[in-house]
């Protein structure tokens, strides 16, 4: 009697997770490849911090991530190649380098950190299975976001990279 009650308990906590609707999780279609994230958490996470990182940005005139010519024209085919080049340099050269003594900040930026890795690990994926294709134009349009990134000195392109976190967050959301 009692195995069989344990079997039963265990069944329905598997059928609850499975049919319990994850909140936040979001498909992300980027042409042929598609990657599942919790946005929502990951926009949580900047939240929290957005309104010290942006305080620290003396640049406010600059942006590196332009809506227009970067990002929201972005044609489906190139969005999985743009947005892996985007996480690297997210995690290669912001997230890395951010500087402040708030170990709160820190703590979420490693968070940040951990979820933009998991992307990129899928994205991977894509790109082993040839669905992550690198064309011209998101070769271009990273190119011109890495430039905007590399005019500024070091720490104020990281702040300032940083600071327009919600504007990759918002594209991502964007993305069918």
């Amino acid at each position: 009697m009692k195995s069989s009650g344990l079997a039963f308990g265990l069944l329905s906590a598997v059928f609850h997770l499975f049919w319990t609707p994850s909140t936040g999780l979001k498909t992300l279609h980027l042409g042929s490849c598609m990657i599942t994230t919790n946005l929502q958490e990951i926009q949580n996470r900047f939240s929290e911090i957005r309104e010290s990182v942006q305080a620290k940005d003396e640049h406010i005139d600059i942006r590196i991530l332009r809506r227009t010519e970067s990002l929201q024209d972005t044609k489906p085919s190139d969005q999985c190649c743009l947005l892996r080049h985007l996480l690297r340099l997210y995690l290669d050269r912001v997230f890395k380098n951010y500087q402040t003594s708030d170990h709160h900040t820190l703590r979420k930026i490693s968070s940040l950190a951990n979820s933009f890795l998991t992307m990129k690990k899928d994205l991977r994926l894509c790109h082993a299975h040839m669905t992550c294709h690198c064309g011209k134009e998101a070769t271009e349009k990273y190119g011109q976001i890495l430039s905007h990134f590399e005019e500024l000195e070091s720490q104020a392109a990281v702040v300032k990279a940083l600071g327009e976190l919600d504007i990759l967050l918002r594209w991502m959301e964007e993305t069918e």
